[in-house]
């Protein structure tokens, strides 16, 4: 009886010695409740929590970077170098940005800072355009919208093709938002935030066309713009490409260097996961931009001419000025440029992309800084609890 007693106690013993937690140190039994206490009075997230923390965070700097330095304070550098395109009669060309500090010092005296974000609510809504119309075109149709290196060179060929296609249905949109953009406010109301999309019906249909007779038709404008935005895009998409692939490469060697001589995989940082991506969209952008920029200055002009569009004086910015031309097409355009207005015609403020991309640089750079800082935080709170 004492035998089949001392059995139970034992069997019993068993199963609470199987049942008890495990221990997270050597020789130091912790509770998982407490486990979780030391964590929540540390202030320190779980793995899971921390990682989804480190993601969040760095998403939110890649993105608010993004849109800060390809939209908002890039706004008005693009609404000058507009404007110097298409005034036909400066004499200021704006071949550098320091000759375009005193016009924006003076547009915001005469005019205030709105002078300067004219137009920015239809860039937004044209960019909505592209991306409805390559979203309705790739369901309709069996180009695809999203490809990767791993697909076939046809595959490639038709997603080409797709974007070409939504720069087309884009074009009648970009030409309203050439308009707002570059009119003086002095001169006209501001428009409202869907008269872009007003005004590029009206164009694609025909209507009011027969009131301006030096208006160019939107279908003389279709393949030229769609030629010009898919080659933009080819170049920018293959810089972008050059310059992963190049960070990629170089950050494999790293992490095997680290491997050989430390003995352990080194981890991949916010600033390796995200910054590689905006660096190749800056440089994608700035190249694409510079090739294209005599393309673009033709464009504009045939985008405004016919339309009696009122611009700011570019060349005193105290003044407007009527946009009065009467190209007959593109190589017309580029005929008449270069020889009343010489070679450098073609770049009339480029001085304005330069200082948008020399801002976009600043940005790229705090966002480095705050991708490293945060990194080394992370790190250093992981050492200290003991996750590494």
């Amino acid at each position: 009886m004492s035998g089949r007693s001392f059995n139970r106690n034992t069997s019993y013993k068993e199963e609470t010695d199987r049942d008890r937690p495990t221990q997270l140190h050597t020789g130091t039994p912790v509770s998982y409740r407490q486990e979780a206490h030391d964590r929540w009075s540390n202030n320190r997230p779980p793995d899971d929590q921390q990682d989804q923390v480190q993601t969040f965070a760095g998403w939110t700097i890649g993105i608010s970077s993004g849109i800060l330095a390809e939209h908002i304070l890039a706004h008005p550098c693009i609404v000058l170098r507009r404007q110097c395109q298409v005034h036909h009669t400066a004499t200021w060309y704006h071949l550098t940005p320091f000759t375009l500090l005193p016009v924006m010092y003076k547009l915001q005296q005469q005019q205030g800072m709105s002078a300067l974000w004219k137009g920015i609510s239809s860039a937004f809504v044209c960019q909505g355009v592209q991306m409805v119309s390559e979203t309705v075109i790739s369901e309709i149709t069996p180009l695809p919208k999203e490809i990767s290196r791993h697909h076939t060179v046809k595959k490639h060929v038709q997603h080409l093709l797709l974007k070409g296609l939504a720069f087309v249905v884009t074009t009648p949109f970009l030409v309203s938002s050439l308009v707002e953009t570059v009119q003086s406010d002095v001169s006209s109301e501001r428009p409202g935030v869907f008269n872009c999309v007003t005004e590029g019906v009206t164009r694609l249909m025909g209507m009011g066309s027969t009131q301006f007779t030096k208006l160019i038709p939107i279908w003389k404008l279709l393949l030229p713009t769609g030629l010009v935005g898919l080659s933009r895009y080819i170049i920018m998409q293959m810089a972008r490409y050059t310059v992963i692939t190049t960070i990629q490469q170089e950050e494999q060697e790293k992490r095997q260097a680290a491997i050989s001589e430390e003995g352990y995989f080194q981890t991949k940082s916010m600033y390796d996961i995200h910054f590689p991506e905006m660096l190749a969209n800056f440089t994608g952008g700035f190249l694409a931009d510079m090739m294209f920029f005599p393309l673009e200055t033709v464009l504009h002009r045939l985008y405004l001419q016919g339309t009696r569009t009122i611009i700011d004086n570019t060349d005193t910015g105290v003044s407007v000025i009527p946009i009065n031309t009467s190209y007959q097409g593109i190589i017309d355009c580029f005929r008449d440029i270069i020889l009343e207005e010489g070679l450098s015609g073609l770049y009339k403020g480029f001085g304005a992309l330069l200082l948008q991309y020399a801002i976009h640089a600043a940005i790229l750079r705090l966002a480095k800084f705050l991708f490293n800082k945060l990194s080394s935080e992370f790190a250093a709170r992981n050492k200290n609890t003991g996750h590494l």
